[in-house]
């Protein structure tokens, strides 16, 4: 039976609460990165090995995220989220308080494997919460926390690293995810979703774990392996390509399935989740790369970067409620194509950084970017989640955010290897011009030589300045690169069906 709709201050504190969830557990997914040397320090570690706290969560968390339609059905979309909430703060505090990274990184994969349901289902009981003609008002607020966490999350890394222990990157889930907990159970206990005695699918939970495991840790430890060089890539890429064959074959016929993939039957949730995917991809990639560049390249500081990349946030904020208001008057493909649109301004914008910029050219393209941000996610995931039943949208959301969560590891590593790609192949171009005969080169060296440098330091600081201008191309070129494909994804959107109608308000349950 479905539950009617909460109102006044109910609405107010379950939407705070959901909210809150959802912002700490994207908030996870970063905070750790910064705070890597610190903690490997700490615990007598390299910090190559320091890398598995990242690596294990997103591992667990991806394969547990496509489990939540199958788990709500089986015990209720209430309990499994007050379930995996209250384990995400025990297992956020036995993170803070270990001894040794292997403690840590077991930890992490328990953190990481309880915190998969928490975004799906505080999407779905969000939506379950509101009226039909506020369900856009309901997205827009949760988009909100999905765009601000992985932006504040490297920011206070940075801080509490510097500050405190770094066990406090985890010991701040703890109040936050109490306060949801018990805010959830007070408005929800009486909410509770039907549930049914569905057998457990043994093969296709192997298949997903193997499969999705397998593939995670290829895209988190390719670079540093050298990808296909390494006989330990190509291993997982092979036994990732063969289970994942397996999963849709043997889900597609799975009277039970844990994954379920009929989903992409509808053509507006195959539409919005490669959307929504594909878009993520790029932005991702860009949210790992424009630190690195000013970090490494520019001389920026961990909290200067942060601080740079933060004003994307600022107008998301503002524009989301706004766009949830006059979300049922608006065709959601306009938004999108308004979102792709800035995202590819914004980029293209990027592809023109110098060595030489100044903060202020930084920040604007990031603030710009903030209302291709704002179109961006609440748009794409009422398209993915139109005219679902309500029983599908715990389903829809788990598949559609591992789709998310895959495609922006997959951003980031390819991200990550082309610029180191692009940077060998200008430095070898632009050593080819450094020789005494050319002559602005021999000016240069002239130039270094009445500074009173020496042969060595002139070849030297010649070489370091030839590497950071291959950096600031390659970024440039894939920057470019970054907005030349947005422009292409606005074709993608243009295949949805309208109506759009608000996510769990078609009763009849029709998917298509």
């Amino acid at each position: 039976m479905t539950q009617p709709p909460l109102s006044g201050a109910r609405l107010v504190w379950i939407t705070l609460a959901l909210s809150l969830a959802t912002f700490m557990q994207v908030l996870d997914t970063t905070i750790a990165n910064v705070a890597l040397p610190t903690i490997s320090g700490n615990l007598g570690a390299a910090t190559s090995q320091g890398t598995w706290v990242i690596t294990s969560f997103g591992v667990a968390n991806a394969i547990s995220i496509p489990l939540t339609g199958w788990l709500a059905k089986r015990v209720g979309e209430v309990r499994l989220f007050l379930f995996s909430t209250l384990a995400f703060v025990v297992a956020s505090w036995l993170c803070g308080i270990s001894q040794s990274l292997g403690t840590l990184i077991v930890f992490r994969v328990l953190q990481g494997a309880v915190a998969g349901p928490m975004i799906p289902l505080s999407q779905s009981l969000l939506l379950a919460c509101y009226p039909n003609a506020k369900k856009g008002m309901a997205l827009a607020l949760w988009s909100m926390t999905v765009i601000v966490a992985p932006i504040f999350g490297p920011i206070l890394g940075g801080i509490i690293s510097d500050n405190w222990h770094w066990g406090w990157i985890f010991f701040i889930n703890i109040p936050i995810g109490l306060f949801a907990v018990w805010v959830a159970w007070k408005e929800l206990r009486g909410r509770e979703t039907e549930t049914r005695p569905l057998p457990i699918d043994g093969i296709g939970l192997a298949l997903l774990a193997v499969g999705v495991g397998c593939l995670q840790v290829m895209l988190d430890r390719g670079k540093e392996l050298d990808w296909f060089h390494s006989s330990t890539i190509v291993v997982l890429a092979a036994v990732a390509a063969v289970t994942l064959t397996f999963l849709v074959i043997w889900e597609l016929t799975a009277e039970h399935p844990v994954v379920d993939l009929s989903l992409f039957a509808s053509r507006n949730f195959t539409v919005g989740a490669v959307g929504i995917s594909l878009g993520y991809m790029v932005y991702f990639g860009s949210l790992v790369l424009l630190p690195l560049l000013l970090q490494t390249q520019l001389g920026y500081t961990a909290t200067w970067a942060g601080l740079a990349a933060a004003p994307i946030g600022i107008l998301p904020v503002i524009l989301s409620p706004i766009i949830g208001k006059f979300a049922h008057r608006i065709d959601m493909r306009w938004l999108v194509t308004i979102s792709f649109s800035v995202f590819a301004y914004c980029f293209f914008w990027r592809s023109h950084f110098t060595q030489d910029m100044d903060f202020r050219f930084v920040v604007l393209p990031q603030v710009i970017q903030g209302v291709g941000i704002a179109c961006f996610f609440m748009p794409l995931t009422t398209i993915s989640l139109a005219g679902l039943h309500p029983s599908r949208i715990a389903s829809a959301s788990g598949l559609s955010n591992c789709m998310r969560v895959l495609a922006g590891s997959i951003g980031a590593s390819i991200t990550e290897t082309m610029w180191d790609n692009r940077e060998s192949f200008h430095h070898a171009v632009l050593t080819e011009s450094v020789t005494s005969s050319h002559p602005e080169a021999g000016s240069w060296f002239d130039l270094l030589g009445s500074l009173g440098m020496s042969t060595s330091q002139q070849h030297a600081y010649t070489a370091l300045q030839i590497t950071r201008q291959g950096y600031i191309i390659g970024a440039n070129e894939i920057f470019w690169a970054s907005g030349l494909l947005f422009l292409i994804l606005i074709a993608v959107v243009w295949f949805a069906r309208p109506p759009f109608r608000p996510a769990g308000s078609d009763a009849g349950g029709g998917a298509h």
